[in-house]
């Protein structure tokens, strides 16, 4: 026999106007704004989560692209994440410290210094895979776009996702990291940014997201 049950789930983004275009959630959807970046997302999340226990945290937000894999506008789903900002750097060159002795690469929740998340969720879901990086910083610098594509060959950047990653790995829940492409790494000339089609389209793909995980989940014994 099967029992119907609500799946909780916590819906988290940077800033509201990522979010701001959702229709209706079901009553079994929080949503919490954690501000940008890597410190102000660990305190949100942190915070959240000692206070009600979820099936899956689920974060939106813009990101830029590295590459041709992921024009503007386009929605992907974060495979793996990992804190691109925390190393070495030195006559020009990055080393992350997941490459040095100053930290064990393997180390729960790292797998070979990246966050992955192999949540089951993953295999059913139809958007695009994709690797991300993190870090707090985002310029125009083509040096800082060029080590970062050396030391790690992402696809996109954010400043919150490996948060997420990281967050929910060690406290063993289910999580997504939705992202829409809003511009190309490395170009801050904004007339060249899609950022209004991109949140369209991330506000499209989060609300059917959710209907799909709620319907995968929706029964239990």
């Amino acid at each position: 026999m099967y029992e119907f049950r609500s799946m909780q789930i916590l819906l988290t983004a940077a800033t509201k106007a990522e979010i701001e275009l959702l229709d209706v959630l079901p009553a079994s959807v929080d949503i919490v704004i954690t501000g940008v970046g890597c410190p102000a997302a660990f305190y949100q999340l942190q915070k959240k989560l000692q206070q009600t226990k979820y099936d899956l945290v689920l974060q939106a937000g813009i990101a830029g692209s590295f590459n041709d894999k992921f024009l503007p506008g386009e929605v992907v789903i974060v495979r793996k994440d990992t804190f691109a900002d925390i190393g070495m750097e030195e006559s020009g060159e990055f080393v992350s410290i997941y490459q040095t002795a100053f930290a064990d690469k393997n180390k729960f929740p790292f797998s070979d210094g990246w966050l992955v998340n192999e949540d089951i969720y993953m295999s059913h879901l139809a958007l695009p895979l994709a690797t991300a990086v993190t870090i707090n910083k985002i310029s125009d610098s083509e040096l800082q776009k060029q080590q970062l594509v050396k030391s790690f060959s992402p696809d996109i950047e954010t400043m919150e996702g490996a948060a997420l990653h990281y967050v929910c790995l060690q406290e063993n829940i289910p999580f997504l990291q939705i992202r829409s492409i809003s511009n190309e790494v490395g170009i801050r000339d904004k007339s060249k940014w899609r950022i209004k089609e991109a949140i369209i389209n991330l506000n499209q793909e989060t609300e059917k997201l959710i209907m799909n995980v709620t319907e995968l989940k929706k029964y239990k014994n």
